[in-house]
């Protein structure tokens, strides 16, 4: 586990630093925002698209081999836009193609390495193995962000790509030497990727379909509950690379160094929440609701900071609440469901968060635009509180009728000779 997790921080390193590199890349190929806006969402369309495909590709194949070779064409990607950069020879219509196929490709890698890390600690560690997941991402972001700048102002924007493609095949070599301990191995589906026993044939066949992940999840409440509260927190709630970039530049009359210190409050804020949500033993979607809402709340007062100072202040707590809530659901998706389900299952997550993803910057784009940064702010904290709230008090009165049903049931059938004698 620690080679795993010093290898996805590398990984993750090296992701953020082309992903900085390559927004200013685009901007300098064509000089438009509207296009790096396009190479973005190219790179998530395919997350969109086939992300169920590659599911129930993960659940198919073995975990370990679809990990590594996910992990080394990624790198490959990287390492011919890092050549194509170095000769000149890229423009626009070729990153586009490149960031597609890196998107085709992350639609399994994600599930794969996300499950693959769960395969290497005991049953019960595993939601402390989410928790350094999502340490290890924070702090790779970080990390990625600030060298992606250092790189390319000494060794130029082909260095970053090589770097990110070093990355890539750093985690490749190590995945071969990862041991899924022995209780991992014996789930339906463990950390080797063997198939789970059934009864072969057409069933088998039948047994492994896309159709099949995607009736479990809509059959399962608490996973629907769980994107209902994932999804109004992300849309109204998580786009703060837009919002508080808005109002720190806006209302509270800050620049982009103003910006630059909210930014590192938050991530500082999500690697705290991390180590906090790795401390849960035992998360629910209930757990989830509550920290969801009581961040939406803290964005509401966010929103009526009188300075920058104030909401500094606020700002960490909010990432902190919100990184513990999003640990808690992932340490949900990914232990709820039976073992040959879960890289299906994650397919259908990742089509989901992908739409929230594409759908959450305009929405808010037009609620800015009519209501101010303030007012946006306010109403989408309002909303995401006040929906969870709604939720969970209907959650309630069903569930309080249902006991009330079952033990008026009990008493007449249990108790035949008492209701007679009235």
């Amino acid at each position: 586990m620690r080679w795993w997790s010093l290898a996805n921080f590398v990984s993750n390193a090296g992701t953020w630093m082309q992903l900085t590199v390559q927004n200013l890349l685009v901007l300098k190929i064509t000089g438009s925002a509207a296009a790096t806006g396009l190479s973005i969402s190219v790179q998530a369309a395919p997350a969109l698209l086939v992300s169920l495909v590659g599911g129930a590709a993960v659940d198919r194949l073995p975990r370990k081999l679809t990990a590594a070779v996910s992990q080394a064409l990624l790198g490959c990607v990287a390492f011919v836009t890092a050549v194509l950069v170095a000769f000149g020879h890229l423009n626009l219509p070729i990153l586009m193609v490149l960031a597609a196929v890196t998107g085709l490709i992350a639609t399994v890698d994600g599930p794969a390495c996300a499950l693959l890390g769960n395969d290497l600690v005991p049953t019960e560690d595993v939601p402390s193995a989410i928790g350094v997941g999502s340490l290890v991402h924070s702090a790779g972001r970080l990390a990625g962000t600030a060298l992606a700048g250092v790189t390319v102002a000494f060794l130029g924007t082909a260095a970053a790509y090589a770097a990110n493609a070093v990355s890539f095949l750093f985690v490749a070599s190590v995945i071969p030497f990862l041991r899924p301990v022995r209780n991992a191995t014996r789930r339906v589906a463990g950390g080797t990727g063997r198939r789970p026993a059934r009864r072969g044939g057409r069933a088998a066949d039948q047994d492994l379909t896309v159709r099949q992940g995607v009736a479990f999840f809509l059959r399962r409440p608490r996973l629907v509950a769980l994107a209902g509260v994932t999804g109004v927190s992300a849309v109204f709630g998580r786009n703060y690379g837009l919002t508080l970039a808005v109002l720190v530049t806006g209302p509270l009359a800050g620049g982009a160094g103003a910006f630059g210190t909210v930014s590192t409050v938050l991530a500082v804020g999500g690697i705290l929440g991390a180590v906090l949500g790795a401390r849960l033993r035992r998360p629910s979607v209930r757990i989830v609701g509550t920290l969801a809402a009581a961040g939406g709340l803290l964005q509401v007062v966010a929103a009526l900071s009188p300075s920058l100072a104030v909401l500094l202040v606020l700002v960490l707590p909010m990432a902190v609440v919100e990184s513990v809530s999003d640990t808690a659901g992932t340490t949900v998706l990914q232990t709820d469901p039976p073992a040959h389900l879960r890289g299906r299952v994650l397919g259908v997550w990742s089509t989901i968060s992908t739409a929230w993803g594409l759908a959450g910057p305009p929405a808010l784009g037009l609620l800015m635009q009519f209501a101010g940064a303030r007012g946006a702010l306010v109403s989408g904290g309002l909303i995401i509180a006040g929906s969870i709230g709604v939720g969970m008090a209907l959650r309630r009165r069903r569930s309080a009728a249902t006991m009330v049903l079952r033990t008026e049931d009990r008493g007449v059938a249990g108790q035949p000779e008492l209701s007679t004698a009235a």
